[in-house]
């Protein structure tokens, strides 16, 4: 199985990924079906969850039903117990939605929720981070979620960030980070695909973000709280539904 899924997330592209998980998730609920994990999203229990990764390949951190990783397990449990986001009425634009949370969050009557991407068939707006077709001041919260690394001149898809969001807003800006790294690593002379996958992660990351992530994002003007949820956590939770123990989330507010 996780020989398997190292060749399609290879091979297919994620457009593609989209549409086929459609098809295989109901076998994946069947046959996983237990009762030692949950997935916080939508409460199915399983004997396990999937393999995932491009390279370096993490076991049991797929869940069979959402699809969620790690991260967006995490970001639910805190959007739900520490935020107002499932009550509150605001405008939402969502980067590269997540299959785990798109039509969940769509149902949402009090959310005016607005996607965008430039591939992925969930965007509701064909849009570049960089040149946003919207204006200053428009939505009350935004998700973007492992974006940033993907993106060769972040402080200008950061610069737009900040102008699309409103006052006293709200941004939620994960990305794949070492903790253990000060300073965020690039070098556009690797050009080999599996080089990059090996050293980057993933064959389309251009770099790999360390603690000077935050202070970038302040620089644009941004008041950052890097979040560790899981402290807040037991271990049997993190272990029951596969977080990541000690990731940050970084939560963006932009001043008045």
């Amino acid at each position: 199985m996780k020989r398997i899924f190292k060749f399609i997330l290879n091979i297919v592209p994620r457009p593609f990924l989209i549409r086929l998980s459609y098809w295989i998730r109901p076998f994946l609920i069947l046959y996983y079906k237990g009762n030692k994990y949950q997935d916080p999203i939508d409460d199915k229990k399983f004997r396990s969850f999937l393999p995932y990764g491009y390279e370096n390949q993490r076991e049991n951190v797929l869940s069979p039903s959402t699809l969620s990783l790690e991260r967006h397990r995490l970001l639910w449990l805190w959007l739900k117990n520490e935020t107002d986001f499932f009550k509150k009425t605001q405008k939402i634009l969502h980067f590269a939605p997540e299959q785990a949370f798109y039509k969940r969050f769509k149902k949402m009557n009090h959310l005016d929720y607005v996607t965008t991407d430039l591939n992925s068939p969930l965007a509701d707006v064909k849009a570049d981070i960089c040149d946003l077709p919207f204006e200053e001041n428009s939505f009350d919260c935004i998700l973007c979620n492992h974006v940033l690394e993907h993106i060769p001149d972040d402080e200008k898809a950061m610069k737009e960030l900040y102008r699309i969001l409103k006052p006293k807003g709200m941004a939620i800006l994960q990305i794949p980070q070492d903790l253990n790294r000060a300073s965020t690593f690039e070098d556009d002379s690797i050009i080999d695909p599996k080089e990059r996958a090996r050293i980057f992660g993933q064959y389309d990351h251009v770099r790999i973000y360390g603690r000077d992530y935050f202070e970038k994002l302040r620089k644009i003007g941004f008041i950052v709280e890097e979040v560790d949820y899981t402290d807040q956590l037991s271990e049997q939770e993190i272990e029951k539904y596969r977080l990541p123990k000690g990731e940050l989330i970084p939560v963006c507010f932009k001043p008045i």
